[in-house]
This record gives C-alpha cells, sequence and structure tokens, in this order.
C-alpha cells in the first residue's frame, strides 16, 4: 500500500494498502527553478510533431501504446516533477537473441552435493542485518543504536528480530533433543514502489501539491534540497531492492533447510510453491526462487500462481472476495488513529518546517508524508534526503503510526482480520493432517485446493508468498494472543514496551515459519511458530503450554485451529450486515465482527 491506506474500497484499486500514486492528473508544467525551462520554441514544437509523424509512419500505433511492463505508464504525468528511466527500450537495436543463447553445452562437471542444514546443524543461527546496499542519514540527533530502518512499520526491510523479540528465550535452531521434520513457510513480497492509492499522505500526492504550487514558494533551509528535486518512484512493481530481498531470502532458505529436499528425492516429487498474479508478488516469488534453487529452476519445483482480481476465491488475497473488507463503513476504522496521533508527534517538525517553505502552506499530513517520501525513496533508490529532515523521536512517532493503521486495519483491532486470515487457516490444517479441506466456507479455491497436483497434502516443504495484510490477518487468526497484549492501541501515547510492532512482524520480505519437530523429549511431533527469526508463545491456542521453545504438539495444535475455523463466519463477516461504531466505541483484540445478535 500505503498498505497504509486502503484501496480496497475502490474497484481496481491494489490489494493492499499503502496505495501512494494518484490517478493520471491534466499535465502542468514546472517553473524554471524547478528545473523546467520555458517556453518552447514553435520550431522545436514542429520537430518534435514531425518526428511523431515519422514513427506513426515506421511503426504504426503500437509506438504509443502504453503495457503493463512499460514504466512510463506507471509514472504520473506531472511534466518536469517526475523523473523515469525508460530501460529497457522497447526495441533496441543491436539486440539479436540468436547470436546470445543462454545455453551453449560444454558445461565441465555438475556433480551435485550434500543439502545445506544451517538450522538443524550449525552451532549458532545467521541473523538478517535487513538492509543491504541502502544509505541511511548521519543524523546528529539519533542516539546509538537507533536504527531508522527498523522505524518504518510495513515499509522496513525485514530483519532478523532477535531472540526474546515476541517473549521466548529461544532461537530459530532445532532445540536440545529435537530434529526439524517439516516447513511452512509464508512471506511477504519485496520493497516495491508505491501503490496506486492512498487515504492519508502519499508522495506523489504531496509531489502534484508541491509542483502545482510550485510559483509560489522557494525552499529554504533543511528544504533547500527541494528546489531541485525530482519525483522519481514508479508504482506497484519490485524495485532492485526489493528483487535482492526475495533472492537473498531464497538462498537462507535453502541455507537453512535444504536437506527437507531429501524427502521429495525419495517420494520422486517435486516441490509446489504458491505466489499470485500481481507483478511484484509474481517476481518476488521467482526471485526467491532463484535464491532457493539457482537458475535455471526449471524442473526443480511447480509455482501455482493463484489470481488476484475480483470473483477469483483466494487465501492469498482474500479481500477480493470479501466486500464487507472494502466497505468504508465497515474497514476503514484506522485512518482517525493514525491522523489523532500523527497531530500530536508531528507538531514540532510543523512548526521547525514551515517556515523553511515560505509560499506553502504544510499541513500534518504532508509532514507525515515527507516521512514516507524518505522510506520509500530509499528502497527505491538508496538514499533520501527526507530522511534527514526529523529526530530520533518523531522517527519513533512514525513507527507508532505504523503499528496504529495496521492494528486496526489488518490485525486485532480490525473487524474483518480474522474471516480473512481463516482461509490460509483452514489450507494449513489440511497440509498438517494431509486431509483434504473438509468444507470450502472461506476465500479457500476448491478448484485447486481440492487437486492433489496443484495443492499437495504431503509435502515437507510449502512456501507461500502473499502481501503483509494478509500475513496480519494470518496472525490474528491463529489467535497469537501475546502480540496483541497492550490493544487495544491508543493514538494518544505509544505503550511502553509493546508487543505489537508492524516493522517486526509486516516489513517488506516479512516471513512466518511454521516449523516441524520430532523430539525425544516429547512423543508427539510439534510444531512452532517462527516470525522473522523470532519465536513467537502459542498460549494464545487453546491447550498449547507454556513452554520454553515455544513448541506446542500438533494434534492440540490443530484441534485449536479446527475450533477457530469452526466459530469464523465468513458469510456474517464478509456479507453481514453489521456495523462497527468509529473510535473507542468498538474496541477489539480479537479481530472480529460484533457477533449476530450484537448489532
Amino acid at each position: 500500500m500505503s498498505d497504509e491506506y486502503k484501496a480496497y474500497e475502490h474497484e481496481d484499486a491494489d490489494a493492499e494498502q499503502q496505495s501512494l500514486l494518484p490517478e493520471p492528473a491534466p499535465t502542468k508544467q514546472r517553473p524554471s527553478r524547478l528545473r523546467v525551462y520555458g517556453p518552447l520554441s514553435l520550431s522545436f514544437v514542429g520537430g518534435i510533431l514531425a518526428c511523431l509523424a515519422a514513427q506513426l509512419v515506421v511503426c504504426g500505433p503500437s509506438c504509443f501504446s502504453a503495457t503493463s511492463h512499460d514504466s512510463g505508464a506507471l509514472a504520473p504525468p506531472y511534466v518536469g516533477s517526475t523523473e523515469v528511466h525508460h530501460f529497457p527500450p522497447p526495441s533496441p537495436t543491436n539486440a539479436f537473441p540468436s547470436l546470445f543463447p543462454t545455453h551453449v553445452g560444454y558445461a565441465g562437471g555438475t556433480p551435485t552435493g550434500a543439502e545445506p542444514a544451517v538450522v538443524a546443524t550449525a552451532p549458532s543461527y545467521p541473523i538478517h542485518s535487513g538492509a543491504p546496499h541502502l544509505v541511511a542519514p548521519a543524523s546528529s540527533t539519533a542516539s546509538s543504536g537507533f536504527d531508522l530502518f527498523k522505524k518504518w512499520g510495513n515499509l522496513s526491510p525485514w530483519y532478523s528480530v532477535g531472540r526474546g523479540a515476541f517473549g521466548i528465550d529461544s532461537g530459530p535452531e532445532a532445540p536440545e533433543t529435537c530434529r526439524i521434520t517439516g516447513l511452512h513457510f509464508l512471506h511477504r513480497h519485496g520493497a516495491r514502489y508505491p501503490t496506486s492509492w492512498a487515504s492519508y499522505g502519499g508522495p506523489a500526492f504531496l509531489a502534484k501539491r508541491l509542483n502545482d504550487a510550485a510559483a509560489q514558494w522557494n525552499a529554504t533551509g533543511d528544504l533547500a534540497f527541494l528546489n531541485e528535486w525530482t519525483y522519481k518512484l514508479g508504482e506497484e512493481i519490485l524495485t532492485p531492492f526489493g528483487r535482492q530481498q526475495l533472492y537473498d531470502l531464497g538462498v537462507s532458505i535453502r541455507m537453512k533447510y535444504g536437506f527437507l529436499l531429501k524427502n521429495f528425492t525419495e517420494t520422486n516429487t517435486i516441490p509446489v510453491f504458491r505466489t499470485e498474479s500481481q507483478d511484484r508478488m509474481l517476481a518476488s516469488a521467482l526471485n526467491f526462487a532463484i535464491g532457493f534453487f539457482g537458475y535455471p529452476f526449471e524442473g526443480q519445483y511447480q509455482e501455482s500462481i493463484t489470481i488476484e482480481a475480483e470473483g477469483f476465491n483466494n487465501t492469498l488475497a482474500p479481500y477480493k472476495t470479501c466486500p464487507n473488507a472494502r466497505l468504508p463503513s465497515k474497514s476503514d476504522r484506522a485512518l482517525p488513529y493514525v491522523s489523532e496521533w500523527a497531530s500530536i508527534y508531528l507538531a514540532s517538525a510543523l512548526a521547525r518546517l514551515q517556515p523553511q517553505i515560505p509560499g506553502y502552506e504544510l499541513t500534518i499530513e504532508d509532514v507525515y508524508t515527507l516521512q514516507q517520501m524518505c522510506a520509500y525513496e530509499t528502497v527505491a533508490i538508496g538514499y533520501s534526503a527526507f530522511c534527514e529532515l526529523f529526530t530520533q523521536e518523531e522517527w519513533e512517532g512514525f513507527s507508532y503510526a505504523m503499528d496504529l493503521y495496521f492494528w486496526y486495519d489488518s490485525a486485532f483491532g480490525s473487524p474483518v482480520a480474522k474471516v480473512q486470515g481463516v482461509g490460509y487457516l483452514q489450507e494449513l490444517v489440511a497440509r498438517l493432517t494431509h486431509t483434504p479441506i473438509a468444507l470450502h466456507n472461506s476465500s479457500t479455491n476448491a478448484t485447486l485446493a481440492d487437486d492433489p497436483v496443484t495443492f499437495p497434502l504431503n509435502q515437507s516443504l510449502y512456501v507461500d508468498a502473499t502481501h503483509e495484510v494478509v500475513v496480519l490477518n494470518v496472525i490474528t487468526a491463529l489467535n497469537l494472543t501475546t502480540l496483541a497484549r497492550d490493544g487495544p492501541l491508543p493514538a494518544t501515547h505509544i505503550p511502553p514496551n509493546r508487543s505489537f510492532v508492524v516493522s517486526q512482524l509486516a516489513p517488506f520480505a516479512t516471513n512466518v515459519q511454521f516449523q516441524l519437530l520430532s523430539c525425544a523429549s516429547s512423543p508427539d511431533p510439534q510444531i512452532r511458530v517462527i516470525i522473522n527469526d523470532g519465536v513467537v508463545p502459542l498460549t494464545g491456542i487453546r491447550g498449547c503450554p507454556s513452554q520454553k521453545d515455544g513448541m506446542c504438539p500438533v494434534d492440540v495444535f490443530v484441534d485449536a485451529q479446527r475450533e477457530i475455523i469452526k466459530e469464523t463466519e465468513w458469510e456474517w463477516g464478509c456479507y453481514g450486515e453489521w456495523e462497527v461504531p468509529a473510535g473507542t466505541a468498538w474496541n477489539t483484540t480479537t479481530g472480529e465482527p460484533p457477533r449476530r445478535g450484537e448489532v
């Protein structure tokens, strides 16, 4: 989005919520001090028209039609205020594929070695720091140990949260006396450009407002760079850093869990992974596969690509078949909390920055958007001058603003979080029990999930790619209540030592490990949940014990999830005529709507 900012109510809007690019607006010429030159001469205009006419003669109207992969079509058309690099060129003159084959033979020896098993054999677990290739500002106001990249909520790069982050003093490596027998792996796509809609904030909206008022303002001081700044962000697709994230994630999982592939060799099968049809989702899955399997990966696995669009059931995009998740009166509850909190934590920043841009009246929303711009520019182009505008305290405030948004939009404070996450629980239970889904009373897709080829039930390794909102839906549906202990979250202050931190739970490339174990110390197979390398207590799941490594018997875990599935009413949650009062009149920590009879 913004997965901040919910496009669900728009038919063709993005499935996530932090949408930030606007609909195309009429082209506007910017004044010269924003690097736009004066009126073009008639002869130059005539030259342009002659060139266009020549192009039309040579290649026809197709020269001017945009495709889904045309980067120019993905950028807002504000003349002078945007900078777009069209690569690759549509018809390079030196492209002769036949002279540059991918395979020419003569590969030399290709013997394989043993599969890696870091999570089972190494004396320690590798930690992921989260942000190679990105440059943070050298802020004189930040304390030592302050990491700006961990303060961007769902826009943060994923990182290992560390031992004990969620209350369990244990790591992802196999506990003593245990061996790992399987892995169900759920992950988000990598870093992307802003998506196409925003209801609060939005870098492209701010860029347009600055452009439209360019003749009236002249920035000074810390904001002086705006006089020469251009908007460089695309829309929707992965950034180069986002591609790297998923490649690295694939390498990481192969290094840790490669030994699980032996089970496929023994059964003469190959893995089936899943992703979605969205460009960034498919690109994330393929980059993961290149990291995990190496190139070429053909013949080593199969990718099930589910369709993310209206009318298609999809547990990895459940909002597409849950109308109440797209109705503002039922689901758009987060923005008042974000707005109220922003007016508190950004008051000083507004007072500090306003005098530096005379002629343009900044709002709290504008200042909040400058913080978004920092995050998006950094993960897109590697560095952003916007990051230097804010203090450590203001970045802590931004982090909490993200927590507020996703708590009330996609997690424990949302009335439609649980019902959207329950479809994935049904699939998880089917895989854990090796039995087909009994009843498709959710976003599950019967066509795919009832076919043992497209939805196998006996794999030792499963990989599913989705959006951060769905990861939070699943966390909520699982009833991981230790992550909700501070709720309902207030909009007036940051709770101390809060357990719900979006940069820890749903950053770019966030990942959840459902780890299966066989332990000499227990007669029953065990399961545990690990989010970004942090082990999560399962004590909120009925029957699961308080265990030092976060383990729970698989049969106990499954019975509890079946109970959750049974009590979750898809029809009522997604189609029911219920209303949720605004603000603190409706506070929940379960992610459910009012029950029948309560409205």
